[in-house]
Order: structure tokens, then sequence, then C-alpha cells
């Protein structure tokens, strides 16, 4: 793959203002992508992430909304449609996880975890489906959790939530398909993000020691992955979900 194979291209990475996110928008950026930057509340975050996107070489602009309020994520499309132009890739990233207990996994716990991660995925595709199949191009990227895949007692709403992203992608790339509009997802393992700085230090150590290879997996491992799914080195997949775990889960 070059790196400016996606010269032209605008990609909207939501949740793009710190860890896997930020991976993304300077990955996609040397790769000769125009950036937006999507956060909810830091905007000095995001537009760190924008400097290092311009650094790269390609435009960037910052997009603040919550992709759980469907108005608000339409607001956000026609403000980058002005700014950037058409939207040609999309990277579902943003994203909350809350280390909790069964006893204290309440309605509210749910509803936020479930609006944020699985509606928001939702809106966000919805908001840009319309444009990539009149242009009949799109590449999307939504992403999932190996929580998906194994049983977490003390992340319910957020396994399933993400196993429900999974459950989107193979049925919303069906149906986007026809339209030149490809789209799949990554499962990571534990990403050394600020998404596990509520995780105690023993957890995380007990995670490593069930790791194969040993490690926390780094923000920019996860971008090469979305890099590859969202390129043409991936033209003959649709509706996958890509594990990058240290192999501490494995698929078939």
């Amino acid at each position: 793959m070059s790196e400016a194979d996606f010269q032209g291209r605008n990609v909207l990475v939501t949740g793009g203002s710190r860890g896997i996110g930020r991976a993304c928008c300077e990955r996609l950026a040397r790769a000769g992508a125009n950036v937006a930057v999507n956060y909810h509340g830091n905007r000095e975050a995001a537009e760190e992430t924008a400097r290092r996107v311009i650094a790269a070489g390609a435009e960037a602009v910052t997009v603040q909304c919550n992709v759980a309020d469907e108005d608000a994520v339409q607001t956000m499309v026609t403000q980058i449609n002005e700014q950037l132009g058409p939207i040609d890739m999309l990277v579902n990233n943003a994203g909350v996880f809350e280390y909790v207990t069964p006893e204290t996994t309440s309605p509210d716990h749910w509803r936020r975890t479930i609006d944020v991660n699985l509606t928001g995925t939702y809106l966000v595709t919805w908001a840009v489906k319309d444009q990539m199949i009149e242009r009949n191009f799109g590449r999307i990227v939504n992403m999932s959790s190996i929580s998906a895949l194994r049983s977490r007692p003390y992340g319910i709403a957020y396994a399933a939530s993400k196993a429900a992203v999974i459950a989107f992608t193979k049925s919303a790339s069906v149906a986007l398909v026809e339209h030149n509009i490809r789209m799949n997802a990554v499962a990571p393992g534990l990403i050394e993000t600020e998404i596990i700085d509520d995780v105690d230090q023993a957890t995380i150590d007990r995670i490593v020691g069930e790791t194969p290879m040993k490690r926390i997996g780094q923000a920019d491992e996860i971008a090469d992955v979305v890099h590859f799914l969202l390129s043409e080195a991936s033209r003959f997949m649709i509706g996958q979900c890509l594990v990058a775990s240290g192999g501490r889960v494995m698929l078939p």
C-alpha cells in the first residue's frame, strides 16, 4: 500500500481526539486523506490531533458532536461537507467504557453505553451513507472489541454494545455493498489508551499474563488495521471483524 493511497479522500473519525481515534487520524493523514476529527468534550485534544494531521501534510477540521444525538450528527456531517467536501470514508471509533460490577450496572449506565457505542455507530453511518451511495463509493470501519467475543461480567453493557456493533457490521455491509460501500470492523484487545485509566494495575497485569504476546497493544497498531480495511488491499472483504489482541482471542 502506498503512503498516499488515500490522496484526495475525506475521512471522518469519530472519537478522534485521543487514543485509537487520534492514531487513526494520523495514520490516514499520512496515507493522504483529509481528516475530520470528531470529539465530544475535549476540544484541546481534538485540536492537537488536527495539528498532527496538518503536520502530516493533510487538511483537518475539528467537529464537536455527541454521536448519540441524531440532530447533532446531522449538523456535524453538514459542517464537514461544507469545510472538506463529501465524506468518502468513516471510522466509527467514538465509544464509552466503564468498568463496573454487575451490582452497579444501572439502567442509566446501560443506556449511556448503548447510546454511544451502538446507536452512535448507526446514526453516523446513516448520516453519511446517502452521499456515499450517490457517489458510488464508501469505506467504513466500525470499532468493536474482544469484549464482544468473551464474557465480561464487569462490563456487561460494554460487551453487549460491542457485540451488537459486529452484528450491525455484518448486516449493514451486505445492504450497502451494491453501492460500492465496504464495511468491516476491528476488535482490539487491551490497548494502552486513556480508556483503561480506571482499570486497576492488578487487572491489567492479569490480562497481560493471559496474552500470548505478553504485552499491551498500542494505538498505532490498531490504526494500521483500520488503514488496511479502508484501503483497496482489503477489496474482497465485507462484514468481517478483524481481531487484534496479541493472541488473547483467536477466531476460527
